[in-house]
This record gives C-alpha cells, sequence and structure tokens, in this order.
C-alpha cells in the first residue's frame, strides 16, 4: 500500500501510469493512437471556453468549431490569427457561415436551420478539410454533442441529409453526363451566349435540383434534331428553332 501511495503521491506518478498504459495497450496488440486519440476525444468545451481561444492571446492556441468538433488552426495563424481573414471563425462555431459567406454577427452560427442538402454537404466537406489540414482537439457541447461527448440528433441529421445530398449529385451527375451541356461564354461587352458543337441547344430542368436545393433550375443542353420534340425542351427567347448558337 506504501508503495501505490508513494506512486500516486509522485511528481512523475501522472508519466508512470501514462507509459504503463502504453505498455499494456503494446502487450494487447491496441494500437497506442486509439488510446491517444480517444483520450484527445474526451476533450469537452463550452462555448464560453471556445471563445477564450480566438487568438488574442498569444499564450494559447486559436481553435475553431466546425459542427461541434474542435480543431487547433495555430499553424494558420496569419489566417485565424487577429487582423487575419478568418479570425472571423477563430474561438467559436460558425459552420453556417462556411456556406452563407455572411461573416456578420448573427451569420457567424452554428445553426444550419433552413440549408439544403447540397449546402449541407458542403459543410460536412469543410469539417473533412480540417480534420485532415489541422489538429483535432474535442467537440463542443452544444448543438452537436451532449455533454458527456456523444453526437447529438441533430449531427445525426444533418450528418444523414448530407449524405443524401452526394448521393442526389452523383444520380444527377451521371443523368447529365448523357445528354452533352451547351458550351458557353459570357463578356460585359457582349453578353452571353450558347452554342452546340453538335446539336441544338435547348433549356431542360435539373430533376435532382427540387430535393438539393428546394428549387428549380435548368441547364443548357445539346439535342440532336430527331430529339427535339420531347416533353420539357425549352427554346431560348429569341433564339431560331434550328439555331446551333443562342444569345442569352
Amino acid at each position: 500500500m506504501a508503495k501505490l501511495i508513494k506512486l500516486i503521491t509522485s511528481p512523475f506518478a501522472g508519466v508512470t501510469i501514462f507509459v504503463s498504459l502504453i505498455a499494456v495497450f503494446l502487450a494487447l496488440r491496441i494500437p497506442v493512437k486509439t488510446y491517444i486519440d480517444s483520450r484527445r476525444e474526451q476533450r469537452l468545451f463550452t462555448a464560453e471556453e471556445l471563445a477564450l481561444y480566438n487568438g488574442t492571446d498569444d499564450a494559447l492556441p486559436i481553435l475553431l468549431g466546425i459542427l461541434g468538433s474542435v480543431f487547433d488552426v495555430t499553424k494558420g495563424k496569419s489566417h485565424y490569427g487577429v487582423g487575419g481573414g478568418y479570425n472571423h471563425f477563430a474561438g467559436r462555431d460558425a459552420s453556417r457561415a462556411f456556406v452563407s459567406g455572411n461573416f456578420t454577427g448573427e451569420g457567424l452560427t452554428d445553426s444550419l436551420h433552413g440549408l439544403s442538402k447540397t449546402e449541407l454537404k458542403s459543410i460536412v466537406e469543410w469539417r473533412e478539410f480540417y480534420f485532415k489540414s489541422y489538429t483535432f482537439v474535442g467537440k463542443l457541447v452544444g448543438r452537436y454533442y451532449d455533454n458527456q461527448g456523444n453526437p447529438t440528433k441533430t449531427l445525426k441529421g444533418i450528418e444523414a441529409k448530407a449524405a443524401r445530398g452526394a448521393q442526389l449529385l452523383e444520380k444527377q451527375k451521371n443523368e447529365e453526363a448523357k445528354q452533352p451541356s451547351c458550351n458557353s461564354r459570357w463578356s460585359q461587352a457582349e453578353g452571353g451566349e450558347v452554342w452546340c458543337d453538335s446539336g441544338f441547344p435547348r433549356l431542360v430542368q435539373r430533376p435532382q435540383e427540387i430535393a438539393l436545393t428546394g428549387k428549380i433550375s435548368k441547364r443548357c443542353a445539346c439535342f440532336k434534331e430527331d430529339q427535339l420534340n420531347q416533353p420539357g425542351l425549352e427554346v431560348y427567347e429569341g433564339c431560331d428553332h434550328l439555331a446551333k448558337t443562342c444569345r442569352v
């Protein structure tokens, strides 16, 4: 018992215990990285705590949150530090601003209410960028993680919608590849025009777009003459029925 008390009260106790645990992990063939990552994942922040790491204190690292995941972006201090172009992200979770471009007070929020599947997909991809490029240091307790560090229903729902968005985009890409898109160009002096090297330009609805963005959109595709009687094809206003180039 005396030896145990001495070990616990020793100034090197933490190091000794950590090294002992690593030895156990190696003996059990459990990757050391798994243990280290699991320790790191248990670091939980409140919004007030995260706000301290906004780059104003040189003694502290610079942290930012996205979808509740917190990253150390200190190596990007020129961007995320005071005066940097991305400093508005430091010390908070401003997930919405990654797609909205609104860097004002109300825009710097972690609320993603009303965003489309493609926008949610983009935010999830931004989170992956930070996992690859910076050091993950913990989780922000609140909208996306509970006080035990478990993902909330909100986070799971966003990830599911983002995954669905990725599937729909891939489906749309495959469908549109079957019908070649028009060439296009625009200049301030001459305006815009679309043309087909082979076939005739027509506007056609993008069927997946409503599910992706909640809006109806069209694209310009090239159709052969024997395809022009298909329903849903729209001739550009002021363009001849069999013109290969149309002003837009």
